[in-house]
């Protein structure tokens, strides 16, 4: 038989705040613990479980919505994943899609660097840069 667990267990093992785990059973996408006869919160495997799967999705920049979906479709497992397969993708255009952003700025913050003479603030180019967007060739 499984034992249950409290919540500063399970912030243990899954490397979570426990007011995040609080966070996560509010807004839905942990089902509510267990209270004991102390009203002390008692979790189990189902839980744990369902916070590594929050915690990677998360890591992997999932938003709450996009994990709250995935959770639902995970819990049927004899449907397609068609479904999955499409938050997934989308997720990754977001990705790329950032990704694409910090290139062009990673390109715009060498430029200034380069261009700076380095001497006097009155001729840094950097803080000219910053100052009028304009000079920015890359952004914009």
């Amino acid at each position: 038989m499984a034992q249950d667990f409290m919540i500063g267990e399970l912030s243990k093992r899954t490397d979570t705040k426990v007011q995040t785990i609080r966070y996560y059973e509010e807004i839905g996408v942990m089902p509510k613990a267990i209270r004991a006869d102390n009203n002390r919160r008692l979790y189990n495997e189902t839980h744990l479980e369902r916070l590594t799967f929050i915690r990677h999705s998360r890591e992997l920049g999932f938003s709450l919505d996009d994990i709250r979906n995935l959770l639902e479709l995970s819990d049927q497992p004899d449907k397609p994943c068609e479904e999955v397969d499409t938050i997934a993708r989308g997720h990754l255009k977001e990705v790329e899609r950032k990704i694409a952003a910090l290139q062009v700025m990673q390109t715009e913050l060498k430029r200034m660097i380069t261009n700076c003479s380095g001497e006097t603030i009155s001729d840094c180019r950097i803080i000219k840069v910053l100052a009028d967007h304009s000079l920015c060739q890359e952004l914009g």
